[in-house]
């Protein structure tokens, strides 16, 4: 599990970081005009599935093939509503997510979030892949569109939802039904919890 003290001075410094190469990231960028921007939630069942996770997160990388099939059986079958959430704590996390959010501008589904989740995770593994050149090759490599456009309230989302649900390490998964909460670390736990709905 990759963990993180996010209270206090410490996390008011890294929050300060995330949103200093935040900024330095769009620098300069075009952003496409357009309806709303696209935000990762599918579903519409009465469960609440909120899925926390980093691309630079080796844990969260074994996690997901095992975690993906359960996710969409518990879709199709709509008992739940899932929120796919990257947590933008790493020097480069903002950087991928922006590319996460831009390939679904054009399509936003499970499937497509899924597939794109999948490259952006082989791309964190491969430490080289830091700039938004490399991933955008990448994208053209894999026939994945994208367009640019201004990611600032889906990151304003995201960091309500990090913080609403006091997120200190990813993995983790949260599940909301009616009023009870109830947080999961560690993808055996995470997949545990998930099969549990089934």
């Amino acid at each position: 599990m990759w963990t993180w003290d996010i209270r206090g001075k410490k996390r008011a410094w890294r929050v300060l970081a995330v949103i200093a190469v935040f900024g330095f990231i769009c620098v300069g960028a075009s952003f496409a005009q357009g309806p709303v921007a696209p935000f990762p939630t599918y579903g519409t069942g009465a469960i609440q599935v909120r899925l926390y996770t980093d691309y630079f997160c080796p844990p969260c990388r074994a996690m997901e093939p095992p975690v993906e099939p359960v996710l969409r059986d518990l879709l199709k079958r709509k008992l739940i509503t899932l929120t796919l959430v990257d947590v933008p704590f790493r020097r480069y996390s903002p950087l991928y997510t922006q590319y996460f959010l831009y390939a679904l501008k054009g399509k936003n589904n499970l499937e497509r979030a899924l597939k794109v989740r999948n490259i952006l995770f082989e791309a964190a593994a491969n430490t080289q892949v830091t700039t938004k050149e490399q991933l955008e090759e990448i994208f053209k490599g894999k026939g994945i569109p994208y367009a640019v456009f201004d990611p600032k309230p889906a990151f304003s989302r995201y960091n309500v939802l990090i913080t609403e649900d006091n997120i200190q390490s990813t993995p983790t998964c949260v599940i909301i039904r009616g009023v009870k909460k109830e947080a999961f670390a560690g993808g055996t736990d995470i997949l545990k919890a998930l099969k549990h709905l089934q």
